[in-house]
Protein backbone atom coordinates (compact mmCIF):
# COMPACT_ATOMS: atom_id res chain seq x y z
CA UNK A 1 0.00 0.00 0.00
CA UNK A 2 1.68 3.23 -0.86
CA UNK A 3 1.39 6.94 0.70
CA UNK A 4 -1.53 7.93 -1.70
CA UNK A 5 -3.39 5.20 0.10
CA UNK A 6 -3.10 5.92 3.17
CA UNK A 7 -4.02 9.79 2.98
CA UNK A 8 -6.94 8.82 1.05
CA UNK A 9 -8.43 6.76 3.23
CA UNK A 10 -7.67 8.63 6.66
CA UNK A 11 -10.21 9.78 8.84
CA UNK A 12 -10.15 12.99 11.44
CA UNK A 13 -13.43 12.24 13.23
CA UNK A 14 -12.23 10.84 16.21
CA UNK A 15 -10.06 12.86 18.76
CA UNK A 16 -7.95 9.96 20.20
CA UNK A 17 -5.18 9.25 18.36
CA UNK A 18 -1.89 6.81 18.84
CA UNK A 19 0.84 8.77 17.30
CA UNK A 20 1.42 11.39 20.40
CA UNK A 21 0.87 8.70 23.13
CA UNK A 22 4.00 8.06 24.94
CA UNK A 23 2.51 4.63 25.58
CA UNK A 24 2.64 3.57 21.63
CA UNK A 25 5.77 1.82 22.12
CA UNK A 26 4.80 -0.91 24.35
CA UNK A 27 1.15 -0.78 22.60
CA UNK A 28 -0.92 -2.09 20.29
CA UNK A 29 0.91 0.60 17.66
CA UNK A 30 4.71 -0.64 18.43
CA UNK A 31 6.66 -1.03 15.38
CA UNK A 32 4.62 0.84 12.90
CA UNK A 33 6.36 3.09 10.38
CA UNK A 34 5.53 7.48 10.66
CA UNK A 35 3.13 6.63 7.64
CA UNK A 36 1.51 4.12 9.03
CA UNK A 37 0.62 5.60 11.97
CA UNK A 38 -0.74 8.55 10.62
CA UNK A 39 -2.87 6.53 8.82
CA UNK A 40 -4.27 4.53 11.76
CA UNK A 41 -4.82 7.88 13.90
CA UNK A 42 -8.14 8.25 14.96
CA UNK A 43 -9.36 5.08 12.84
CA UNK A 44 -7.62 2.62 15.44
CA UNK A 45 -9.38 4.00 18.52
CA UNK A 46 -12.74 4.73 19.00
CA UNK A 47 -12.78 6.62 21.87
CA UNK A 48 -11.67 6.68 25.62
CA UNK A 49 -13.60 4.91 28.62
CA UNK A 50 -12.85 6.01 32.64
CA UNK A 51 -13.54 3.20 34.82
CA UNK A 52 -13.33 4.14 38.51
CA UNK A 53 -11.54 1.94 40.86
CA UNK A 54 -13.78 -1.36 41.87
CA UNK A 55 -15.78 -0.82 38.54
CA UNK A 56 -16.22 -3.65 35.62
CA UNK A 57 -15.10 -2.62 32.59
CA UNK A 58 -17.08 -5.83 31.41
CA UNK A 59 -18.38 -8.94 33.15
CA UNK A 60 -18.31 -12.22 32.37
CA UNK A 61 -21.16 -13.09 29.83
CA UNK A 62 -21.12 -9.65 28.71
CA UNK A 63 -21.26 -9.42 24.35
CA UNK A 64 -18.00 -8.89 23.02
CA UNK A 65 -17.55 -6.16 21.03
CA UNK A 66 -14.84 -4.12 21.55
CA UNK A 67 -10.52 -4.71 22.45
CA UNK A 68 -9.46 -2.37 25.79
CA UNK A 69 -5.76 -1.14 25.85
CA UNK A 70 -5.18 0.04 29.38
CA UNK A 71 -4.41 4.06 28.89
CA UNK A 72 -3.72 4.61 33.00
CA UNK A 73 -4.53 2.60 35.68
CA UNK A 74 -4.36 -0.98 36.43
CA UNK A 75 -7.01 -3.97 36.02
CA UNK A 76 -7.51 -7.26 37.50
CA UNK A 77 -8.98 -10.04 35.21
CA UNK A 78 -10.51 -12.72 37.25
CA UNK A 79 -13.74 -15.18 37.18
CA UNK A 80 -16.13 -16.73 39.60
CA UNK A 81 -15.68 -20.20 40.56
CA UNK A 82 -19.08 -22.88 41.73
CA UNK A 83 -18.95 -22.20 44.86
CA UNK A 84 -18.52 -18.39 44.50
CA UNK A 85 -15.15 -17.37 44.63
CA UNK A 86 -12.75 -15.25 42.47
CA UNK A 87 -10.12 -16.81 40.58
CA UNK A 88 -7.36 -13.58 39.31
CA UNK A 89 -6.06 -14.55 36.28
CA UNK A 90 -3.95 -11.73 35.53
CA UNK A 91 -3.14 -8.00 35.93
CA UNK A 92 -3.09 -5.65 33.21
CA UNK A 93 -0.98 -2.23 33.57
CA UNK A 94 -0.78 0.27 30.65
CA UNK A 95 -0.61 -0.67 26.99
CA UNK A 96 -1.32 -3.91 27.47
CA UNK A 97 -4.97 -5.11 25.77
CA UNK A 98 -8.23 -6.04 27.52
CA UNK A 99 -10.94 -8.07 26.06
CA UNK A 100 -8.96 -11.15 24.40
CA UNK A 101 -10.93 -13.76 26.03
CA UNK A 102 -13.91 -12.80 24.25
CA UNK A 103 -12.77 -12.92 20.61
CA UNK A 104 -13.63 -16.61 19.89
CA UNK A 105 -17.43 -16.88 20.99
CA UNK A 106 -18.29 -13.03 20.91
CA UNK A 107 -18.58 -13.20 24.57
CA UNK A 108 -16.70 -12.53 27.67
CA UNK A 109 -15.77 -14.92 29.60
CA UNK A 110 -13.97 -13.14 32.43
CA UNK A 111 -14.50 -10.13 34.67
CA UNK A 112 -12.16 -7.07 34.52
CA UNK A 113 -11.96 -4.75 37.45
CA UNK A 114 -10.19 -1.39 37.63
CA UNK A 115 -7.59 -1.54 40.22
CA UNK A 116 -7.87 2.06 40.38
CA UNK A 117 -8.94 4.98 38.39
CA UNK A 118 -8.56 4.18 35.19
CA UNK A 119 -9.14 4.94 31.50
CA UNK A 120 -8.89 2.74 28.40
CA UNK A 121 -8.88 3.64 24.96
CA UNK A 122 -11.52 1.50 23.22
CA UNK A 123 -11.12 -0.37 19.75
CA UNK A 124 -14.32 -1.42 18.03
CA UNK A 125 -13.02 -5.03 17.42
CA UNK A 126 -15.09 -5.11 13.77
CA UNK A 127 -13.36 -2.12 12.71
CA UNK A 128 -9.85 -3.45 14.09
CA UNK A 129 -10.19 -6.06 11.76
CA UNK A 130 -10.76 -4.08 8.76
CA UNK A 131 -7.80 -1.73 9.63
CA UNK A 132 -5.82 -4.48 9.93
CA UNK A 133 -6.54 -6.08 6.82
CA UNK A 134 -5.26 -2.62 5.10
CA UNK A 135 -2.08 -2.50 7.35
CA UNK A 136 -0.42 -5.65 7.76
CA UNK A 137 2.28 -4.64 10.12
CA UNK A 138 -0.61 -3.93 12.33
CA UNK A 139 -1.88 -7.30 12.02
CA UNK A 140 1.51 -8.96 12.51
CA UNK A 141 1.70 -7.01 15.78
CA UNK A 142 -1.73 -8.01 17.15
CA UNK A 143 -0.63 -12.02 16.00
CA UNK A 144 2.79 -11.20 18.60
CA UNK A 145 0.70 -10.17 20.95
CA UNK A 146 -1.97 -13.21 21.10
CA UNK A 147 1.17 -14.83 20.91
CA UNK A 148 2.59 -13.64 24.12
CA UNK A 149 -0.90 -14.16 25.76
CA UNK A 150 -0.43 -17.71 24.75
CA UNK A 151 2.86 -18.00 26.29
CA UNK A 152 1.82 -15.93 29.59
CA UNK A 153 -0.62 -18.47 30.18
CA UNK A 154 1.83 -21.24 29.95
CA UNK A 155 4.11 -19.27 32.26
CA UNK A 156 1.40 -19.41 35.11
CA UNK A 157 0.62 -22.55 34.28
CA UNK A 158 4.44 -23.44 35.33
CA UNK A 159 4.00 -21.06 38.30
CA UNK A 160 1.54 -22.90 39.87
CA UNK A 161 2.52 -26.46 39.23
CA UNK A 162 6.72 -26.04 39.85
CA UNK A 163 7.95 -23.57 42.00
CA UNK A 164 7.52 -22.90 46.04
CA UNK A 165 5.20 -19.98 47.79
CA UNK A 166 8.27 -17.96 48.27
CA UNK A 167 9.64 -18.65 44.30
CA UNK A 168 6.07 -17.49 43.01
CA UNK A 169 5.87 -14.49 45.04
CA UNK A 170 9.64 -13.38 43.74
CA UNK A 171 8.66 -15.02 40.04
CA UNK A 172 5.42 -12.69 40.77
CA UNK A 173 7.54 -9.15 41.61
CA UNK A 174 10.07 -9.47 39.36
CA UNK A 175 7.50 -9.72 36.37
CA UNK A 176 5.88 -6.66 38.22
CA UNK A 177 8.71 -4.79 38.09
CA UNK A 178 9.99 -5.32 34.89
CA UNK A 179 6.92 -4.40 33.13
CA UNK A 180 6.63 -1.01 35.30
CA UNK A 181 9.87 -0.72 34.30
CA UNK A 182 9.60 -1.04 30.59
CA UNK A 183 6.91 2.12 31.38
CA UNK A 184 9.16 4.52 32.86
CA UNK A 185 8.96 3.45 36.51
CA UNK A 186 11.44 2.25 38.87
CA UNK A 187 12.81 -1.22 38.33
CA UNK A 188 13.28 -1.66 42.38
CA UNK A 189 10.61 0.21 44.07
CA UNK A 190 6.89 -1.43 43.43
CA UNK A 191 3.88 0.17 44.59
CA UNK A 192 1.31 -2.44 44.75
CA UNK A 193 -2.75 -1.98 43.23
CA UNK A 194 -3.54 -5.49 43.92
CA UNK A 195 -4.48 -6.01 47.34
CA UNK A 196 -2.77 -9.26 49.03
CA UNK A 197 -6.00 -11.34 48.58
CA UNK A 198 -5.48 -11.04 45.21
CA UNK A 199 -2.06 -11.69 44.77
CA UNK A 200 -2.66 -14.96 46.46
CA UNK A 201 -5.73 -15.91 44.40
CA UNK A 202 -3.43 -15.32 41.18
CA UNK A 203 -0.60 -17.56 42.49
CA UNK A 204 -2.65 -20.04 43.62
CA UNK A 205 -1.97 -19.50 47.59
CA UNK A 206 -3.49 -19.06 50.84
CA UNK A 207 -3.37 -14.96 52.14
CA UNK A 208 -1.77 -16.19 55.18
CA UNK A 209 1.03 -17.77 52.83
CA UNK A 210 1.97 -15.03 51.14
CA UNK A 211 1.91 -12.65 53.77
CA UNK A 212 4.43 -15.19 55.42
CA UNK A 213 6.41 -15.26 52.12
CA UNK A 214 6.67 -11.35 51.99
CA UNK A 215 7.72 -11.77 55.35
CA UNK A 216 10.93 -14.30 54.57
CA UNK A 217 11.47 -12.25 51.52
CA UNK A 218 12.05 -9.53 53.65
CA UNK A 219 14.32 -11.25 56.45
CA UNK A 220 16.42 -12.31 53.66
CA UNK A 221 17.34 -8.87 53.05
CA UNK A 222 15.54 -9.13 49.31
CA UNK A 223 13.09 -6.54 50.40
CA UNK A 224 12.02 -4.07 52.38
CA UNK A 225 7.99 -4.27 52.52
CA UNK A 226 5.27 -1.33 54.14
CA UNK A 227 2.12 -2.12 53.21
CA UNK A 228 1.58 -2.24 49.70
CA UNK A 229 5.19 -0.11 48.89
CA UNK A 230 7.58 -2.75 48.62
CA UNK A 231 11.60 -1.86 47.73
CA UNK A 232 13.27 -4.84 46.16
CA UNK A 233 16.67 -4.69 47.98
CA UNK A 234 18.50 -7.54 45.96
CA UNK A 235 17.30 -8.23 42.25
CA UNK A 236 19.68 -10.39 41.76
CA UNK A 237 19.01 -12.49 44.95
CA UNK A 238 15.35 -12.33 43.82
CA UNK A 239 16.26 -13.92 40.48
CA UNK A 240 18.87 -16.47 42.29
CA UNK A 241 16.38 -17.45 44.83
CA UNK A 242 13.48 -18.19 41.44
CA UNK A 243 16.84 -19.70 39.07
CA UNK A 244 17.23 -22.31 42.64
CA UNK A 245 20.60 -20.78 42.42
CA UNK A 246 22.24 -20.89 45.99
CA UNK A 247 25.27 -18.67 45.58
Amino acid sequence: MDAAVFQRLHHTDCRSVCSSCNLREICLPVGLTRLELDYIDRRLVAGRRKVPRGSYLYRSGDRFESLYAVWTGSFKTCLSTADGREQVTGFQLGGELLGLDGIDSRQHGLDAVALEDSWVCVIRFEDFEDLAQEVSSLRQQFHRIMSREIVRTQGAMLLLGSLYAEERLAAFLLNLANRLQARGFSATAVSLRMSREEIASFLGLTLGTVSRSFSKLQDQGLLFVRNRQIQITDPLGLQQLLDGDPT
